[in-house]
């Protein structure tokens, strides 16, 4: 009874602190760099202390860790101005992404215009000529994986220098290599290959550092802008300096830019926020503050990255195949248009090259334009209090049914007008998948999204290196290049269907051998 009387006495109380331990606990609480650890939570009542021995586990963002915010950090957390946005520091960081991937995709290109008349001056059959073109992407294979581990150890800005000063070297090298022996031309555009497996993953590592997760779709978008206009220059440009240089002129001016590009990329820009010279205080504090990073109040210290990833729970995971199905898809559309078009639109329509090479470039430069919108519609679904699953499905369906509509139409049409009508209708809908699944790599493993990507670009590759050869063996044997774009679009059907089903924004615990998705405290 006594005991009785002192726990009802106690629970009346209000639990006081000292003043060291209160001054303590504030500050760990608006901290929101810190874990906090268990033991720092001691509360008294009449002098005991009394240790919360059985803290439950619980997840809380950044965002979330600062209680009785005054106006003025109510007023930061309100989302940045146009204005703000197009003259920051972190804008600086994602355009000279988007420049290194249109870099990398105009040395891709390039053989695509070249494989013309080097087919004509060799002799190469067309399953040959794919050979060729596909030996960029049996260096692609091996390096996203190895890439994705070193991006994650390293940081995108290491990484994505080597691999821009390597496959400019490969680009710049490449005349000599096909004036030498055919090994040596497919050994350059191998290491090429290699080479540029380590751009995306570089990419989303630096939009993961330096963005926000309310802005990181329009980021995507405005690097991937980049990556698509790098198609349309090198598609456009490439006949050009071939008529004025010969075939290799191209090689030799991307080849040199690429060089250009590194010294730049050192110079001007930081691998995070809080290193950067040039930043503002206004944007470090806005960076910093709305960044999507959750913490454990439970954990001591901070977990170290795994040298060694966890790949089998990492394929263990519906969600992951779900990312794994649409890069295979994405890419194996990707490079069908990437290798076959400007040959497609020669062959079918008897277009000249350079009429062909520009029909195959303006589907690209308005996927940049579409690609950007759509991260800026995504980001706003989202901060309108969309889902990110939701958001992420939706933006997945339009990327992947629209385009396998156009190529029905494609597939379809009797004149290279309607044709390019077609063709550039279904990848300005395919920029839509930027925003879906190359997005939700950061989302459901931010912690191993180097690596993730790694693993779905290498299974992209698969796919690619499979529809770049198999379209030409189809064309030799069923004679028929409409009809593998039927089967093409059939297979778009298929993985959008899949990627509804499995797919999740929510964040996947990988480190858990039971697996589940870690909950988040929300807003207020």
């Amino acid at each position: 009874m006594a005991a009785l009387s002192s726990a009802v006495t106690l629970a009346a109380k209000p639990l006081s602190l000292p003043q060291n331990h209160r001054a303590r606990v504030a500050a760990a609480l608006h901290s929101p760099k810190r874990h906090l650890k268990r033991t720092e939570f001691k509360f008294f009542a009449n002098g005991s202390s009394a240790s919360l021995r059985s803290l439950p586990r619980l997840y809380v963002s950044s965002n979330d860790a600062r209680f009785n915010s005054g106006p003025e950090e109510s007023q930061q957390q309100q989302s940045s101005s146009f204005a703000e946005f197009i003259t920051s520091e972190r804008v600086k960081v994602v355009a000279m992404l988007a420049l290194a991937l249109a870099l990398c995709n105009a040395d891709r290109v390039v053989m695509s215009v070249a494989i013309v008349p080097l087919s004509l001056a060799n002799g190469w059959s067309r399953a040959f000529a794919g050979i060729v073109q596909s030996s960029f992407l049996w260096g692609y294979l091996v390096s996203p994986i190895a890439g994705g581990v070193l991006v994650d150890h390293y940081g995108g800005k290491v990484v994505m220098a080597w691999g821009v000063a390597l496959w400019s070297l490969a680009t710049f090298l490449t005349p000599w290599a096909s004036q030498t022996s055919l090994l040596a031309l497919l050994t350059v555009r191998a290491l090429l290959g290699v080479a540029e497996g380590v751009a995306l993953p570089s990419m989303n590592n630096m939009v993961v550092r330096w963005f926000p997760q309310t802005e990181r779709s329009r980021a995507v978008g405005i690097s991937m802008a980049g990556f698509m206009l790098g198609c349309a220059i090198g598609l456009t440009l490439s006949p050009i300096l071939m008529s004025q240089g010969g075939i290799f002129g191209p090689f030799v001016i991307f080849g040199l830019s690429g060089f250009l590009w590194v010294l730049v990329w050192l110079s001007a820009t930081s691998s995070t926020p809080d290193q950067s010279p040039q930043i503002s205080k206004y944007e470090l504090e806005y960076i910093l503050n709305r960044r999507q990073k959750s913490f454990s109040v439970e954990t001591a210290k901070p977990k170290k990255v795994k040298v060694i990833p966890p790949f089998r729970r990492l394929l263990s995971k519906l969600p992951t195949w779900s990312l794994i199905i649409a890069n295979a898809m994405h890419s194996w559309g990707f490079f069908i248009v990437l290798s076959w078009m400007p040959i497609y639109f020669s062959s079918v329509y008897r277009v000249d090259l350079r009429h062909a090479a520009w029909f195959s470039a303006v589907p690209w430069a308005l996927m940049a334009v579409m690609g950007y919108f759509a991260g800026l519609w995504s980001d706003m679904m989202i901060q309108s209090g969309t889902s990110v699953t939701l958001t992420r499905k939706i933006m997945q369906c339009i990327g992947f049914v629209g385009p396998g509509l156009c190529l029905i139409g494609l597939a379809t049409a009797k004149n290279p007008a309607i044709g390019s009508a077609w063709l550039t209708l279904a990848f300005g809908l395919k920029s839509f998948s930027h925003s879906g699944f190359l997005v939700n790599l950061q989302e459901i493993a931010p912690r191993y999204s180097g690596v993730l990507h790694g693993i779905s670009n290498t299974a992209g590759t698969l796919a690619a290196i499979i529809g770049t050869v198999g379209a030409g063996f189809f064309v030799e044997l069923v004679g028929s290049f409409p009809g593998f774009l039927l089967l093409t679009s059939l297979l778009y059907f298929l993985a959008a269907i899949f990627y509804c089903l499995f797919a999740t924004g929510e964040r996947v615990n990988f480190d858990d051998p039971a697996g589940c998705y870690e909950v988040r405290v929300p807003r207020r």
